[in-house]
C-alpha cells in the first residue's frame, strides 16, 4: 500500500494512537520456541503414543493447576519471537508441545491460562458443552482499527447477544441450502469463464499444456467468484488485464493478514512500541478493504432504491431487500465476508491441486466422478454438491492435511472435565485441527491423501472429525459459499485437464494467521481433449 491512485492513506494520528495504546490491552505472546525442522511426514510418529482417548476415566479428576504446563519463560519468548518477526512455524511448535506434554497442556498467555487440546473426545466435550451463544476472542488489532475510526463490528467480531442476533439474520441467506441454490450458478458461471480462459491459454502453446504458478489465477478466481455471490457484481479479473482497484485489493488483504498475525499475540501497550509501522501497515490495510467493499454496498443500495430487481442479484441485496438489519450491521458483516473470502479459499484449492497432481490415481477417479456427472450439473447447476460425493471428500481431505485455520476457539461459559482435569468457567481452550488431522489415531495413514476414507467412514457409527470450518453455531459464515466455489473448480478443472506436477516432496507449510504454502511448486494443465 505506497500511495497506489485512489488508495486511501492512513489516519494522521495513528502513530499517536498506537503510542497512546489505542484501548484494551490484548492477548499477550504466544509461545515461539526453537523451530522444529521436521517435514510433515517425519512429525507423525510421535502421536501413536497419544491415541483417541488419553484419560483413565477411573481416576479421580485433577485440578486445574496438575495440568502440565508448556515451559520456559515467556518474556524470553516475547524477545525471541519479536526479533524473530514471526509465527511461521506455530503449527510445528504445538505438534511438538503435544509430543512432550501429552494430549493437554496450559500455557500462560499474558496472565492467561490456555488449555490446548487435540483428541475427538475432546471435541465432543466441547460440542456438548457450547452454549447458544458461544463466545471467542476478539481479535484485537481488528477491534482496534473499527474503535479507532466508529465501525460497527460484524459477527466475526461479537460475542453475546448481539452476535445471536446478527447470525440468526445472517445465517439463512448464506449458510441454508435455498440460499447455496440461489448464489450456486453464478459461481459456476465464474468456474466454467477461469476454464475457458485456462484453455484458451493452453491452446496457444504447440505443447497442449501450461505449466505455471497458479496461485495468482487462484486469488483471482476466488475474488471473481466471492464478489459476484456477495454483491451480484463482476471485477473482470478472469482477462488479461485486471483493474488496478481490484489488484491493490488483494495486496490489502495479503498486508491486513501478515500484519493480523504480527500484533494479536503482542499486548497492544507493548506493541505501540515495538511495532508502531506494523500499526500503520495495519490501518492503511483496512482502508482500503473498507473503501473497497463500501463501494459495493453503495451501488447496490442505490440500485434498490431505485426498483426492486427481478432475479437474485447477491447475497448483500438480499439481506438489504429483507430491511431486518441495519445498513450498518449489513456493511460490518459484509467487509468481514470479503475480507475473508479470499485467502481462505484460495489455499486449499492450491494445496488440493497439488495433492491430485501427485496422486494421479485420485485425480482420475475425481475426473470420472465428474464426467459421469456432467449432464446432469449441465442442466442443473444446483445439482453439483449431490452429485460429487467423492470431490467434496477430497475437499475435506486438504483441509484435514492443511487447515486453513489451525485451530478452534472456546472460552467455556461453564466448568468442565477434559482428559480428567477440572477447566473452570471463563478458560480459553484451543483445539489444535493440525495435530488432530495428522493423528494415526484417528486418521489410518495420515500421511496419505486419501479422500476415500471420508466415504468408507460412512455407516460405520463413528464420524471422522471434520472442523476446519469451526463448530457448532459459531462455524464459519461463509462455509458454503467456500465449499461452492472449490467444489465448482475443481469439477470444471478436472473434466477439461490432466493436472501435474514434478515436485513429489511435502510442500512447507507456513502459519500467517491462516496457514498457508511458504512457497508453491508449478503445475501443469495438459488438455485432455
Amino acid at each position: 500500500m505506497t500511495g497506489s491512485a485512489g488508495q486511501p492513506r492512513p489516519p494522521g494520528d495513528i502513530k499517536g494512537w498506537a503510542e497512546r495504546g489505542g484501548g484494551s490491552t490484548g492477548m499477550a505472546l504466544r509461545a515461539k520456541t526453537d523451530a522444529w525442522t521436521a517435514g510433515p511426514r517425519l512429525a507423525l510418529r510421535w502421536v501413536r503414543t497419544l491415541g483417541t482417548s488419553a484419560a483413565p476415566a477411573s481416576k479421580a479428576v485433577l485440578p486445574f493447576e496438575a495440568m502440565p504446563q508448556y515451559p520456559g519463560n515467556k518474556w524470553v519468548r516475547l524477545l525471541h519471537t519479536w526479533k524473530e518477526k514471526g509465527f511461521e512455524d506455530f503449527h510445528l511448535q504445538m505438534q511438538q508441545a503435544f509430543q512432550e506434554l501429552g494430549p493437554i497442556f496450559r500455557y500462560d498467555v499474558g496472565g492467561r491460562q490456555v488449555v490446548y487440546v487435540m483428541l475427538p473426545e475432546d471435541v465432543d466435550r466441547l460440542k456438548q458443552a457450547d452454549s447458544y451463544q458461544p463466545h471467542r476472542m476478539i481479535l484485537e488489532p481488528w477491534l482496534a482499527y473499527r474503535q479507532h475510526h466508529g465501525h460497527k463490528c460484524g459477527v466475526f467480531l461479537l460475542n453475546g447477544p448481539a452476535w445471536r442476533q446478527d447470525r440468526l439474520r445472517l445465517n439463512p441467506d448464506l449458510l441454508s441450502p435455498q440460499a447455496v441454490q440461489k448464489y450456486l450458478p453464478l459461481v459456476d458461471r465464474v468456474a466454467r469463464e477461469f476454464c475457458q480462459v485456462l484453455m484458451s491459454r493452453v491452446l496457444q502453446n504447440a505443447r497442449g499444456s501450461l505449466t505455471l504458478d497458479i496461485q495468482t489465477s487462484i486469488f483471482y478466481y476466488t475474488m471473481e467468484a466471492s464478489h459476484l455471490a456477495l454483491y451480484g457484481e463482476r471485477l473482470g479479473l478472469l482477462g488479461h488485464s485486471p483493474s488496478a482497484s481490484s489488484l491493490n485489493f488483494i495486496h490489502a488483504l495479503e498486508v491486513m493478514l501478515k500484519s493480523t498475525v504480527q500484533l494479536m499475540f503482542m499486548p497492544r501497550s507493548l506493541s505501540r512500541w515495538t511495532s508502531p509501522r506494523v500499526w500503520k501497515k495495519h490501518f492503511e490495510a483496512w482502508d482500503y478493504i473498507f473503501q473497497h467493499a463500501n463501494n459495493s454496498i453503495q451501488k447496490i443500495y442505490q440500485e434498490l432504491a431505485l426498483g426492486r430487481p427481478q432475479d437474485y442479484s447477491g447475497i448483500v441485496a438480499e439481506l438489504l431487500l429483507h430491511a431486518d438489519m441495519t445498513l450498518d450491521a449489513i456493511r460490518a458483516s459484509s467487509i468481514e465476508l470479503t475480507s475473508g473470502s479470499v485467502d481462505t479459499t484460495s489455499y486449499p484449492l492450491m494445496m488440493t491441486f497439488f495433492e491430485l497432481a501427485r496422486n494421479p490415481e485420485v485425480q482420475e477417479a475425481l475426473r470420472q466422478e465428474s464426467l459421469l456427472a456432467e449432464a446432469t450439473i449441465s442442466e442443473n447447476p444446483q445439482k453439483a454438491t449431490a452429485e460429487l460425493p467423492l470431490l467434496q471428500a477430497a475437499l475435506k481431505e486438504t483441509l484435514r492435511l492443511y487447515p486453513v485455520g489451525i485451530f478452534v476457539e472456546r472460552k467455556l461459559c461453564s466448568d468442565l472435565i477434559l482428559q480428567n482435569y477440572h477447566i473452570p468457567a471463563g478458560t480459553l481452550v484451543h483445539l489444535q485441527l493440525y495435530c488432530l488431522g495428522r493423528n494415526p489415531a484417528v486418521f489410518v495413514r495420515p500421511e496419505r491423501y486419501n479422500p476415500q476414507r471420508w466415504l468408507n467412514n460412512r455407516g460405520s457409527g463413528t464420524r471422522l472429525p471434520h472442523l476446519a470450518f469451526g463448530l457448532g453455531a459459531r462455524q464459519c459464515l461463509g462455509r458454503r459459499l467456500a465449499e461452492t466455489e472449490m467444489l465448482l473448480l475443481l469439477h470444471h478443472v478436472l473434466k477439461n485437464f490432466q493436472v501435474e506436477t514434478l515436485m513429489q516432496e511435502d510442500v512447507k507449510m507456513i502459519y500467517n494467521f491462516i496457514l498457508m504454502p511458504s512457497t508453491f511448486p508449478l503445475i501443469t494443465f495438459r488438455a485432455l481433449n
